[in-house]
């Protein structure tokens, strides 16, 4: 396997994530280029190398890619979506995200009946989006999440309250080398499939399953997902659903946001939440 060492686009990110809260926290005020390096300890050459190097764009245009203008263009642009990617037949560009995942799904009650003992594998890792676990059994990734602000006791306690029971395995050399491969699969790269071993309601499963239809660069509202699983109404239910998605980025409930063209609301944080999205957009244009 050929693998790639994302130790300095992990570091990276950390001042892009820094920048990101600063521009949060003083959007009213539109803080210039100089104002968002120094809220990083960067000169603006350094910051401007800093984007380039991570998300292959400038600060600026990175930053338009997740302004709330930005956004609401882009959900009245992909209002019929979901529909359209479907009809785009196995060769589109759309199918490739669901074409490379399956799942081996089971409910709450069926991982009950199975018993207690699963032997999962796991790791903290680095990625271009900081540090991430990954955790794995012999039939698949059953969880991939982010490490938010070194917290990985807060990321560890999600692994082991989605698996109760279960014999967890410390082994990063196993599956570090796997993120290599997930950061490929929106650039056409050649990667196997990979196959997600995921628990939750027949519900939860179906929305999961619908987010592998959104395309890289693109994102869509709760409610275009409730209508694709045809459940107009239950929008809220779909947010919930999406909250407790077990595997990051493989299952992009990072392209879902809030009919406004609001970016909130991450398991993994909202500032990641817009790095991701604006990292996707950049890649994909």
């Amino acid at each position: 396997m050929n693998t790639y060492d994302y130790s300095q686009q992990s570091e990276d990110f950390q001042r892009i994530e820094k920048a990101i809260q600063f521009i949060e926290a003083n959007f009213k005020s539109q803080p210039t280029l100089d104002q968002m390096a120094k809220s990083v300890h960067l000169s603006k050459y350094h910051f401007q190398r800093l984007f380039k190097r991570w998300a292959g764009i400038s600060p600026i245009q990175f930053m338009q890619f997740i302004t709330l203008d930005y956004t609401k263009e882009r959900l009245i642009e992909s209002k019929n979506l979901l529909e359209t990617a479907l009809d785009a037949g196995l060769s589109g560009p759309s199918r490739l995200h669901d074409l490379f995942i399956t799942f081996d799904a089971m409910t709450p009650g069926d991982f009950k009946k199975q018993g207690s003992g699963l032997q999962i594998s796991y790791g903290v890792c680095d990625s271009p989006l900081g540090e991430c676990l990954l955790a794995t059994t012999q039939r698949g990734i059953c969880f991939f999440g982010f490490v938010e602000s070194g917290e990985r006791s807060e990321t560890l306690g999600q692994l082991f309250d989605t698996w109760p029971g279960s014999e967890f395995i410390e082994n990063p050399t196993a599956v570090c080398p796997i993120v290599n491969d997930i950061f490929k699969i929106d650039r056409q790269k050649s990667v196997h499939p990979f196959n997600l071993q995921i628990k939750g309601t027949n519900f939860q499963i179906n929305v999961w399953r619908a987010l592998l239809n959104i395309p890289m660069g693109c994102i869509v509202s709760y409610q275009d997902v409730a209508s694709y699983i045809g459940h107009p109404k239950a929008f809220r239910s779909v947010a919930s659903a999406i909250a407790i998605n077990p595997v990051a980025y493989l299952i992009p409930c990072h392209r879902v946001i809030a009919k406004s063209g609001k970016i909130h609301q991450y398991r993994w944080g909202a500032a990641r939440k817009k790095a991701l999205i604006g990292w996707e957009t950049a890649r994909s244009i």
